[in-house]
């Protein structure tokens, strides 16, 4: 079935993209800011928070970085505007760390201190592992300055419960997810076991030190254990959350969050809407598979 799903995701990347639009509308909440508003309302109304992300990360020039932090400020007004329950997450690429890292952390400190301004939160999205030390670098600077500020790290990676030792320390607040990009064997865990056992790990590194957890998975071998690990630490819900990607295990979602658990959904909008669906078959081609049996069903 592996072998199969990857001719599919490979199928699914020469699909015309109106096409692929179809089935990509489950993931996104639209094009426009306005239609990242309505659905995080939609999420609000049942309880649910969300963290807002304006797609896209493959910018070459300064005002391309320029016009993605002018973009990200709007998300940061408008969930002022509307009261929404949510977020900002940012990619440090988008803000241009790959062309200049000072420039970028200028960029990223406008951002954090119009969230500060309105109370609300920046998070800040781990990339491939090129980045890590900037992104990590980027995060620990901001940190100096202000407390609303937080960072992804990946269990697949064999450095990251290092990293966490030391970025406990200063009471970082994380979001701890797998990781989707395929690393070099000798940087990163490439079996589902050996992945899954680094990321309790991690978590419960995490929860001793008494850091706030965002426990992004879907994996209900993971939430299950995550679960456990936080009745046994006696871990008081404002501490942790849940958080999942937008249409995604909608079921376990809501499962979780009639639990009483804290459960917040990424929610990603914006023209550039193509890249994020191709990178959300490479990371699951489950998907993929179904929206093959989906093409055979409508013919």
């Amino acid at each position: 079935m592996k072998t199969v799903n990857k001719l599919i995701v490979k199928t699914v990347e020469l699909m015309p993209k109106s096409l692929v639009r179809v089935f990509s509308n489950r993931y996104i909440a639209g094009d426009s800011l306005k239609d990242g508003v309505a659905f995080v309302q939609k999420l609000n109304s049942q309880n649910i928070l969300a963290t807002m992300d304006v797609l896209g990360e493959a910018i070459t020039t300064h005002e391309e970085a320029i016009q993605a932090k002018s973009e990200c400020i709007e998300v940061i007004d408008a969930i002022e505007k509307y009261q929404l329950l949510a977020n900002v997450s940012i990619k440090p690429s988008q803000m241009g760390i790959l062309l200049d890292e000072e420039f970028c952390f200028k960029q990223v400190s406008e951002i954090v201190e119009k969230a500060a301004a309105n109370k609300n939160f920046v998070r800040l999205d781990m990339e491939d592992s090129t980045t890590t030390d900037r992104i990590i670098n980027l995060h620990n600077r901001l940190k100096e300055h202000h407390k609303n500020v937080g960072v992804v790290v990946q269990a697949c990676l064999r450095r990251t419960l290092d990293d966490v030792k030391v970025l406990n320390a200063t009471g970082t607040n994380y979001r701890l997810c797998k990781g989707i990009y395929i690393e070099p064997e000798k940087i990163a865990y490439r079996g589902k076991q050996e992945i899954r056992d680094n990321y309790l790990a991690i978590l419960r590194e995490m929860l001793t030190n008494g850091n706030y957890v965002g426990i992004a998975t879907h994996d209900d071998y993971l939430l299950q254990n995550a679960l456990k690990m936080i009745e046994e630490l006696g871990i008081s819900k404002d501490k942790y959350e849940f958080q999942m990607l937008l249409g995604v295990k909608e079921d376990l979602r809501d499962k979780i969050n009639k639990q009483g658990h804290k459960v917040r959904i990424y929610v990603p909008f914006g023209e550039h809407w193509y890249q994020y669906s191709i990178r959300r078959l490479q990371e699951n081609p489950q998907v993929a598979w179904d929206i093959f049996k989906n093409l055979f069903s409508l013919s």
